[in-house]
């Protein structure tokens, strides 16, 4: 596994405030191939993992969050 890149914490406390809300959102991300994947789903949880963050959503995704692109057409890389 590719060492984990911690993600802005502005983009974090977008993450938390959708889990906390159940808020379903638009994401879009890159699976472990590095190809882009898009999901509409419910923030269930975001938590830590073996020195990695992932979000945990409804449909059973669970994205490691330095994958992540875009929430709800917030870019990541714009934070």
């Amino acid at each position: 596994m590719d060492d984990y890149q911690p993600i802005n914490c502005e983009f974090h406390d977008l993450l938390e405030a959708a889990a906390t809300r159940r808020q379903r959102i638009l994401i879009e991300y890159l699976d472990e191939a590095g190809q882009p994947k898009r999901t509409s789903a419910m923030v269930v949880d975001v938590k830590s993992k073996e020195g990695a963050e992932y979000l945990y959503t409804d449909d059973s995704s669970v994205i490691r969050l330095d994958r992540l692109v875009a929430v709800d057409g917030r870019k990541l890389a714009d934070y």
